[in-house]
């Protein structure tokens, strides 16, 4: 069984954007989790850059990074237990500027969401607290 050190984790970063008090959340097509826009650093992007390219990405939605609401890292495994994925993802706080969100190839739904109700949803692991932090950070 590898060991999350043996992998070197994929950059990667996402987008709490939000619009009227909302957060856009997506529901990935694997896995089957809702989560934050978002996805792998490309050559040559800043984090924020990444974020905010995913986010058009995913649900065509444009907005502006306005800080970093924080990290986390995400293992994958395989059904043997055997590490197969590491991730190190930067949650960017975003406010919408234009677009109607709609799913994407690689968000099967999206919704507009108060942040509370996060815990209604099968979401990410750690996701309500950046959001929360990231609500903090558009309203300071």
């Amino acid at each position: 069984m590898s060991e999350a050190s043996d992998i070197a984790p994929t950059l990667a970063a996402s987008a709490a954007c939000f619009r009227g008090g909302k957060v856009l959340i997506a529901k990935r097509v694997k896995p089957s989790l809702w989560s934050l826009p978002g996805g792998r650093l490309e050559p040559g992007e800043t984090l924020a850059e990444t974020a905010m390219r995913e986010l058009f990405e995913e649900t065509g939605v444009t907005a502006r990074a306005v800080g970093l609401a924080g990290q986390t890292e995400v293992i994958r495994k395989d059904r043997n237990g055997a590490i197969v994925a590491r991730y190190q993802i930067h949650a960017f706080a975003a406010r919408w500027i234009a677009g109607e969100a709609a799913p994407g190839p690689e968000a099967a739904a999206v919704a507009w969401v108060e942040p509370e109700e996060i815990t209604a949803y099968n979401a990410t692991e750690g996701l309500l607290p950046i959001v929360l932090e990231a609500r903090r950070l558009l309203t300071a």
